[in-house]
Parts: structure tokens; sequence; C-alpha cells
């Protein structure tokens, strides 16, 4: 049985329609509700949190009457980033945390995500078990086993505290100037108040959310305003977090932005060469740079590549031992600190390398020379499958052999947004774009034709 309503992220789409509609929701809610309330009692807690998203006093009041239905007690954190959820979710001694956000899409999306009792994100064995009880529906309990919901005010301190003390307590930040850019999103008062706790001086944007603004022009995505505010401030860095505060992208006094890839080579090295990098390896994938898998084996140290999604490099970190992994995207997961990707922590670990090493941003967040690298998305619509028309197949291979021994292709379904993702590398420039256009080109067509 494939999954129906899980991407690789949980289940995400435009809200209001399927499947992010309130009903959907309370359906979700009362089978994940039954998954983890499995004994009968009304000792079973979830914790849920959500971004700034107007849709999502929607979804919230539906997760919880879907849950409280099944007789899951409800503790509700308000606005806090993703990874505080995971974390909560442990300390808390929760069953289930549950958050509602669609991550770096616009405001008229939203989503669900979940995490186990361990504060890690659901296995797709959970998922399908989930969407088995979706379609099956879900018989509630009876009017005296419903359980409660209540409102958490403390959440966000908790998490605050939590963040802070990733950073050891003999390197403040005083003296540093930090562009914070929230997205308007989780992270809108997490953020700007750590850093100031910690001693730097904040100048903090994106931090005025209205429920539609999320993501718009800022954030990890759109770093050009946070790029000009640096440069304009004379900041010594810039953090962009994205909606849901799970990805960063740090700016260095220039301006110029690095990714994750940078950030999470940066880690690597420092990790090794202190020995806290567990097995000599960085887990990240199949998109990260060819620059990043040459920078690692230079250092002898490996790269450890999954599939596209944060959680399968926690997946494969858990499995291997390993503590530091993530996306060229911006997810940096450090399961020393956090059960999930934090840009707020992972920011914090880039701040710390500049205190120890006195260096400038620029030098820490250049690490490597990275291989030239083109992206394009092709959108397509409910129903099509471009990836299996002939023409387009044959575009693929003959990229393919074009590449072959000169660099990389990779196509992939979006597991977030209706697009395929057409990527390719390669020091050579023309042949990079004519790889990746001829691919694109094939799409694009396909898609032309089967909406005629």
């Amino acid at each position: 049985m494939g999954r129906k309503l899980f991407g690789t992220d949980g289940v995400r789409g435009t809200a209001n329609r399927h499947p992010m509609t309130a009903e959907m929701a309370l359906r979700i809610g009362a089978a994940v509700g039954r998954y983890f309330r499995n004994d009968g009692t009304n000792q079973h807690r979830v914790v849920i949190g959500k971004d700034t998203r107007l849709s999502g006093y929607m979804f919230e009041n539906a997760l919880t009457a879907g849950l409280t239905s099944t007789g899951m007690n409800v503790l509700l954190l308000g606005p806090v980033p993703t990874p505080a959820v995971g974390l909560l979710t442990a300390s808390m001694r929760a069953d289930l945390g549950v958050m509602i956000s669609a991550s770096h899409n616009p405001a008229d999306d939203n989503g669900i995500k979940f995490f186990g009792p361990d504060g890690f994100k659901l296995s797709d064995e959970a998922e399908l078990a989930i969407e088995k009880l979706v379609e099956d529906g879900v018989e509630p309990v009876q009017s005296r086993n419903i359980g409660r919901a209540k409102r958490v005010d403390d959440g966000r301190f908790r998490y605050i505290e939590r963040v802070k003390s990733s950073l050891p307590r003999a390197l403040p930040l005083t003296g540093i100037k930090v562009v914070i850019d929230c997205a308007n999103g989780a992270a809108y008062r997490a953020a700007p108040e750590a850093l100031w706790e910690l001693g730097a001086e904040v100048i903090p944007m994106g931090v005025s959310p209205d429920g539609r603004n999320i993501n718009r022009e800022c954030g990890s995505t759109k770093p050009r305003v946070a790029s000009e505010t640096v440069v304009a401030h004379g900041a010594d860095v810039g953090i962009c977090l994205d909606g849901d505060a799970d990805r960063v992208m740090i700016i260095d006094e220039t301006g110029r932005v690095a990714d994750g890839d940078q950030i999470m080579g940066l880690l690597a090295s420092r990790w090794a060469a202190d020995g806290r990098l567990n097995g000599g390896a960085l887990v990240a994938t199949v998109m990260s740079n060819l620059g990043l898998e040459r920078f690692l084996q230079d250092q002898g140290l490996r790269l450890e590549r999954t599939a596209v999604g944060d959680r399968y490099v926690v997946e494969a970190m858990r499995k291997g031992g390993y503590n530091l992994g993530g996306e060229q995207s911006g997810h940096i997961v450090m399961t020393d600190y956090a059960t999930t990707g934090d840009g707020l922590m992972a920011g914090l670990q880039f701040l710390a390398a500049m205190v120890e090493t006195g260096r400038p941003a620029s030098e820490l967040a250049n690490v490597f020379e990275t291989v030239p690298q083109m992206l394009e998305n092709v959108r397509y619509a409910d129903g099509q499958v471009p990836l299996e028309m002939a023409g387009v197949q044959a575009a693929i291979a003959g990229a393919e052999a074009d590449l072959a021994g000169k660099g990389r292709l990779l196509i992939r379904k979006s597991g977030t947004e209706p697009l395929i993702r057409v990527m390719a590398e390669s020091e050579d420039a023309a042949l990079l774009e004519r790889a990746v256009m001829g691919v694109v080109g094939a799409v694009q067509a396909a898609v032309a034709d089967e909406a005629g």
C-alpha cells in the first residue's frame, strides 16, 4: 500500500482543498489519536504547535476535536518552531507531537507534521498505519473518556532555554551584531529573544506576522532583503529562518548567502577536529553539492547520502549512530541537541565558530568551492504523471549519457508541492545548461500534452 496522504514531510497542501481541509484534519486527528492511545486509558497526551498562518486556527481546532474524540489529552503550545515541538514532545512526556505548518511554502498552504514520543518524526510504517485508520474510520470513545484540551503558556520559554543551552556559557555573543530574519513565522518571538539573552546586538526582521505574510519576500527562501539589511546596518552576520524555523541560511558581512551545504561543511570540519563528529561522517541528501563531498574527502571524512527529506536524513543518522546531517536547503540536524532540523540552533553553532576563531562570517561561510549546480522546477497538475512519458524518459537518458563522467543528473518529484525538480552538476557550464534545459523542455511539453 503506497502513501496517499503523507509526503516527505507530513501532510501538506493548499488550505481548504483536499487533503488540507478541516474535515480531513479532524479525521487525521482521530486516526493518529487512536494509533497512539492504544490501551484505552486517558493518560495519553499530545502537544500541538503551529506557525503563524491564518489557517492554523482552523486546523488546530479540527485536530484537537479529532484527538480528544479518541481520548487524547491535548496541550496547545501556540506559535512555536517545529523543532520546539520535537523537543517538547519528549520533555513533556507526550505520546505524540503535532506541528501545523507548511514550512517554507506560501501562506495559503498548510501542513501537519507528526513526532513520536521520542521527539523524532514518524516512520513510513507508522504513517501507513495512520493512513489506513483514516480510510477505515475511527470509532470515538465513550463520552466519559473524551480527552481534555488546555493551553500551555511556557512552551516558547522552555524552547528558548534549550536553544541557549546548546551554546557553551563561555561563549557570550557580546559585541556581535546579528540580523535575524524570522520570515514572519513561528520563531518571530523566540529567535530574537534567545539571541538578545545570549548577549548579541539583534536587528530583527520578519517579526510582524499577520496570518498572510509568512515567507513573503523574506526568510531562508527569499534572503535578498535580509542580505541588504546586513550590509546597510554593518552587521557581522545574518541568520535567515523559514516559516517554521527548521531551516537556516547564513549571510556573511558582505551580504553573501551561504546554504546548508556550506554550514554543514563548516560544522563537520570543526566537530571532526574536536573529536565530536560521530563515525567521521556527515549525512546529507542526494541534492548536496559535489563540492561538499570532495571537501569532506580531503579531510578524511565521509558523506553519507540519503533520499531527499530531513526525515530520511535523521533515519540514516540514527541507524548509523551519526550526530550531524542535513540538507542543502538549510535543514541542519544535530542530534546532540535536537531531534529534527533547527535553524536557530544551527545559527548559534555558526556564531560559536565566529567567537572561537575570531574570524569573520565571510571566511567561515565559504569553506569549499561549489561545483556549478543548476536546478529548475516544472509545475504539473493533479493527476499528471509527466515522468512516465516516453519523451521525458528519452530526454533524461540523453542528458545522463552527456553527463557521464562529467557530472551528475537528479530528477525527482517534490514531496511537498506538485513540482518536478531537475538538477544537474557539472564544471562544464554549457553542458550543464543543455542537460537541464533539455529535460525541463521535455517535462514542460509532457505537462502541456497531458493538459491538452
